[in-house]
């Protein structure tokens, strides 16, 4: 009996927002597999099993998915937004990748989401509308000496940038540290867009210039994005809107 594992963006939050080609490998599956908040967004249903599991443990979710479709299950392994960015693709390849070789023989594909990042990007016009980069500030697999470098190349090549997984109750000084970094070496007071929740009822956005941004303005459901020092802000009654120009003025 031949399984198979998909590995699918179920989209920022907004089930609007999860493409027709998910939403069909979820009718098929048999099992469900990721992070707890995202599994549960999953309706129950007869035939289906739902493996919920914490979010630190990723090698161990993909190597469970990929031994349930070596007996013959259809396993979905769900991930918020895009599965390919920073999130589960990458580590169910890095488990079989280290594996058995029946693993190997597996039938595997990657379904996209609509990412946190672009759902916010929308919804503050165009922000990310020239070249632009994604960091993730949490230093859980990865040295905070490579996040500061990375940081300041960004802002030395003057992108915008989105960040991702920004301050956490266990580690606020991070980004903390990220304003002090972009505040130095900017140079310019460029907006910076903080999407909570995004897509989602509770939902909110602000603009605010770098100069004015504070830590607290940040947590594990906000999608940060900084503009480059191209990036302008149309003023609205009904609301500023946020671009990045295509074409590179200096």
């Amino acid at each position: 009996m031949s399984g198979s594992v998909v590995i699918a963006g179920i989209g920022p939050g907004d089930d609007d927002l999860v493409t027709p080609q998910v939403t069909d490998a979820l009718a098929k599956a048999t099992d469900i597999v990721g992070y707890f908040p995202y599994v549960d967004r999953i309706a129950p249903r007869d035939g289906l099993t739902r493996h919920g599991s914490d979010n630190r443990v990723e090698i161990d979710r993909s190597q469970h998915a990929l031994e349930m479709a070596l007996e013959g299950k259809h396993v979905v392994v769900v991930s918020s937004g895009d599965p390919g960015v920073f999130a589960m693709a990458a580590a169910v390849f890095e488990a079989l990748e280290n594996g058995p070789k029946d693993w190997l023989n597996i039938d595997i594909s990657v379904l996209p989401g609509i990412t946190a990042m672009l759902a916010a990007s929308a919804r503050a016009g165009a922000p990310l509308g020239h070249d632009f980069c994604a960091i993730n500030l949490s230093d859980n697999l990865k040295p905070w000496s490579i996040i500061e470098k990375r940081l300041r190349l960004a802002a030395e090549a003057d992108f915008a940038m989105a960040f991702y997984n920004p301050r956490s109750k266990s580690r606020p000084e991070g980004f903390e540290r990220t304003l002090e970094i972009l505040k130095d070496a900017c140079g310019d007071d460029r907006p910076v867009i903080f999407a909570r929740n995004v897509s989602r009822p509770d939902e909110t956005i602000k603009i605010v210039p770098l100069s004015q941004t504070t830590p607290d303005m940040a947590d594990m459901r906000t999608m940060v994005l900084v503009g480059s020092s191209q990036t302008r802000i149309i003023e609205r009654e009904i609301g500023p809107i946020v671009y990045t120009p295509r074409s590179l003025t200096k």
